[in-house]
C-alpha cells in the first residue's frame, strides 16, 4: 500500500498527544492484496483506527475481534503492552483511511489492555458535514475514553463551502487533507497536506473554493509536554523502555499475549540501531 508518514516529520513531533499519522490509500485491494498486517505489539499508546473506504478485519490479545469501517471508530489502548493484527476483509475492493497514535502520559503508559469501538453521529454546520469520533466539536461529543484532552474529527466541506469552528484555545490543531482542497485561514491546503495551528486560537475557519468536496480530519489537544522516545510500535521515556519492549517481544513473553486467529507468522521486531534512541520533542513554542 501507498502510505504517507504526515506525523511525526522534522518539523513537528506532536500534536496535543497524537504523535502518529499514516495516511494510507487509495489502494486498489483486488490488484495488490490489500492491507494484510501481522501480529505486532504495541506499548504505551493507544491506536485509532478510521477508514474512508473498505473494511478492516481487527484482532488483538484481548480475543477481540471487530470490523473497521468507514465512519466507525476502533481505539485500542496498548498501554504496558497489546499486539493485534489487521487484515482486509475478502470483500474489499478499494482500502482507504488514516492509522493514527496517541501517547499515554506517564501515569497511564501502562494502562491495562482496553478496546473501543465508536459511531459517531454525523452533524452539519454550514455546508460541512462532521464526525467527531474523540473530543468535541460543533456541538457533538464522543464518549470514548482518552487519558488526555483530545479532539479528532472527520470534516468534509462542499464546494465553495467555509465554515468556521468553535475550538477549545489551549488545544494546537492538525488539519489534514484527505481529498480536494481547502484554505485553512490563509494557508493553501493539498490533499495529503497537513496544517498546523498553535495553541490560542479559539475558531477555525476552513473555505473551500473548489467544485469538488474536500474531505480532511482534524485533530487537537493541549500540548503534551512529556519527552517521548518512540522506535518501531513501541513508545516509552528511554532507550532502556524500548530494549526491554523488544526483547519481551521477541521472547514471546506474556507481555503482548497472543492474537489466537491469524493465519500465519507474527512479525518480527527489526534490529535496535547501533545508537541510543534519543527522545523526540517539539520546537520550542514562538
Amino acid at each position: 500500500m501507498h502510505v504517507r508518514r504526515t506525523l511525526p516529520q522534522r518539523a513537528r513531533t506532536l500534536i496535543g498527544a497524537w504523535c502518529f499519522v499514516d495516511h494510507y490509500g487509495p489502494t486498489d485491494a483486488t490488484a495488490t492484496g490489500g492491507m494484510d498486517v501481522a501480529p505486532h505489539p504495541h506499548t504505551g499508546l493507544q491506536t485509532v483506527s478510521w477508514l474512508f473506504d473498505g473494511e478492516i478485519e481487527h484482532e488483538d490479545t484481548l480475543g477481540t475481534r471487530a470490523l473497521i469501517r468507514p465512519g466507525e471508530m476502533n481505539l485500542m489502548t496498548g498501554g504496558y503492552g497489546i499486539a493485534h493484527s489487521e487484515i482486509s476483509a475478502p470483500d474489499t475492493t478499494i482500502v482507504h483511511g488514516v492509522q493514527l497514535w496517541v501517547a499515554l502520559p506517564e501515569e497511564h503508559r501502562n494502562a491495562d489492555r482496553d478496546f473501543q469501538h465508536y459511531v459517531p453521529k454525523a452533524v452539519r454546520v454550514d455546508g460541512a458535514e462532521i464526525r467527531v469520533f474523540l473530543g468535541s466539536l460543533a456541538q457533538s461529543a464522543s464518549p470514548v475514553r482518552t487519558f488526555t484532552p483530545l479532539l479528532g474529527a472527520e470534516i468534509t466541506l462542499e464546494p465553495h463551502t467555509t465554515v468556521t469552528l468553535s475550538v477549545d484555545p489551549t488545544f494546537e490543531h492538525g488539519l489534514l487533507v484527505d481529498t480536494g482542497g481547502l484554505r485553512l485561514f490563509d494557508t493553501e491546503l493539498r490533499p495529503a497536506e497537513l496544517g498546523y495551528v498553535p495553541c490560542g486560537t479559539d475558531a477555525l475557519t476552513l473555505v473551500n473554493d473548489s467544485d469538488a468536496s474536500a474531505r480532511t480530519i482534524l485533530l487537537g489537544g493541549p500540548p503534551f509536554e512529556e519527552e517521548i522516545v518512540m522506535w518501531w510500535n513501541f513508545i516509552g521515556r528511554s532507550h532502556e523502555d524500548i530494549v526491554r519492549a523488544r526483547a519481551d517481544w521477541e521472547a514471546s513473553s506474556d507481555r503482548f499475549g497472543v492474537v489466537e486467529g491469524y493465519p500465519g507468522r507474527r512479525l518480527p521486531a527489526p534490529a535496535l540501531p547501533n545508537a541510543v534512541i534519543m527522545p523526540r520533542g517539539n520546537p520550542p513554542r514562538r
